[in-house]
């Protein structure tokens, strides 16, 4: 046992020892490392504070570089602003200066102006006495004056005004009689051209159109029930046609009355579905409205197609063939427009053959030379030329164009189409049983344009002849001379311009003669 103490004991001596041993070791070595260390940091706190003074002189001397141009900028900027005041202070007082000799002028002219004023006060009272005065001698002299003349003052101007009238008369009839004086010596120069042109403007613009339809009733009961109560009725019926109704003394009848020939119809074929069904309200009156506009318009555009296909033209816009349509249900002198441009269109492709010129272009220009009527009532203008812009505008070749425009001399025919669309055109107008005018309207015409006549001072008679297109009026030579007559025959033709809506032109002839009678015995 004391064996194993005693190594035991031996060990723990071993090992106290060698951990006194390895402390002092550790110790040594530890010093060493601090001893190291410590004059490192040394080393290293010694090049700090040298890059610390190297820093703080940079530093410095860059903070009194930046100090110097600041204080330069300053200086300069100063001195600048030091001369913008003063120059600024130059400014001011020389405006003072100004203002202050300005405010010198105008007190001056306040003076002067008031004195002025004072001036003109007084002329203003001196005028007024002298317009005072003068009123008062003038007044005093016009009594005398018709005292001694014998009339007033308004009887002296009528009498002043009427020979001034009469004069003026005289010398425009004699500048008038010069003027065609002068133009008979070109006539014959111009003779040849006129002739020429002669056929190709036979057909004259016509202006007189049916603007209204009549609509037959089965009794005068009707008129009552297409009025409705408080009108209710025929204010639907035109508001939803777009027309005028107007219901008069005519027996059994009503007036429908539009420029436009569709809305026409539309308000005549529903008028007459209204009154063959008998239900006549505001609703139903809607309803059969908008059935027969859907109705006309295609009949309108079945119209125009067949119209292109009887003709074999192709291609056609087809807002161009729909006013083709339109022209169905227009009139002139009751020559249907859409039979008219048809009729016109084969007249075109026949003398075109003849000559040998294409024969489908001078039907296409034929059918549309017209087109223009289709809405002449919605747009101003000739309808030669609408119906040319309209052609234009859907894209028609421009010989076409250019034929329709001429066709009545809006423009000078320069082609042979246009002269071709000219003598149809005319042949389909004058041929016998084309055109005719109502007899009643023939006759009011002619009585009209006689009463004109006879409503002029010193006309004796007056005489419509050649169907109403020339009249001739027969004048009392003793109150009629012949600078009158000229003058007379000018203001006959204002007022039948003015008064009367005719086709062409109306030829007015006034004959002054002196007759002297004896006998033989």
């Amino acid at each position: 046992m004391s064996i194993y103490v005693s190594i035991i004991v031996a060990v723990l001596v071993a090992m106290v020892v060698g951990l006194a041993v390895g402390y002092l070791l550790r110790k040594k070595i530890a010093e060493r490392e601090l001893e190291s260390l410590t004059n490192e940091g040394k080393k290293i706190i010694a090049e700090s504070y040298k890059e610390a003074e190297l820093l703080k002189k940079e530093a410095t001397l860059q903070a009194k570089d930046i100090i110097f141009k600041a204080k330069s900028e300053f200086e300069q900027e100063t001195a600048e602003r030091r001369k913008e005041i003063l120059a600024l202070e130059k400014r001011l007082l020389s405006k003072e200066e100004s203002l202050d000799r300005r405010a010198e002028n105008l007190d001056k002219k306040e003076t002067e102006f008031n004195r002025r004023e004072q001036s003109l006060s007084q002329r203003e009272k001196n005028i007024a006495a002298k317009e005072k005065e003068y009123n008062t001698l003038l007044g005093q002299e016009k009594e005398k004056l018709e005292k001694i003349a014998g009339m007033t003052s308004q009887q002296a101007k009528d009498t002043l005004i009427e020979m001034m009238v009469d004069e003026a008369k005289h010398e425009a009839a004699k500048r008038i009689k010069q003027v065609e004086d002068e133009a008979s010596e070109m006539a014959e120069k111009r003779a040849v051209k006129i002739i020429s042109q002669a056929v190709q403007r036979y057909a004259g613009e016509y202006a007189t159109e049916r603007t209204v339809s009549v609509v037959n009733l089965p009794g005068d009961e009707m008129k009552g029930r297409i009025i409705g109560r408080e009108g209710r009725n025929i204010r639907s019926i035109e508001a939803a046609t777009g027309v005028d109704l107007i219901i008069d003394d005519t027996p059994e009848a009503v007036i429908i009355s539009s420029f436009d020939p569709v809305r026409r119809e539309v308000a005549r074929q529903s008028l007459n579905r209204l009154i063959a069904d008998g239900r006549i309200h505001p609703a139903h009156v809607e309803e059969v409205v908008a059935k027969v506009k859907v109705e006309i318009e295609q009949g309108i555009k079945e119209a125009g197609e067949k119209a292109i296909f009887d003709l074999d033209l192709h291609g056609m816009h087809p807002e161009l063939v729909r006013l083709i349509g339109k022209l169905k249900y227009r009139t002139s002198y009751t020559q249907n427009i859409y039979e008219h441009s048809i009729e016109v269109a084969f007249i075109c492709g026949i003398m075109a053959a003849e000559l040998k010129l294409p024969m489908k272009l001078a039907r296409r220009a034929g059918l549309l030379h017209d087109i223009g009527k289709a809405v002449d009532h919605e747009v101003e203008g000739s309808h030669a030329v609408i119906g040319a812009d309209l052609a234009r505008r859907y894209g028609e070749a421009p010989e076409i164009v250019h034929a329709i425009e001429a066709h009545h001399g809006d423009v000078e025919p320069n082609q042979v189409l246009d002269v071709l669309v000219q003598a149809a055109d005319a042949l389909s107008g004058a041929r016998p049983g084309a055109r005719k005018e109502m007899l009643d309207a023939y006759i009011k015409r002619l009585e009209a344009l006689e009463n004109i006549g006879n409503a002029f001072k010193g006309v004796d008679k007056t005489f419509a002849i050649q169907a109403g297109r020339e009249i001739r009026v027969i004048v009392n030579h003793e109150s009629i001379s012949d600078e009158d007559a000229i003058v007379l025959s000018r203001d006959i033709a204002k007022q039948i311009e003015k008064e009367l809506t005719y086709p062409g032109q109306i030829r007015v002839t006034v004959i002054r003669e002196t007759r002297a009678v004896d006998y033989a015995k």
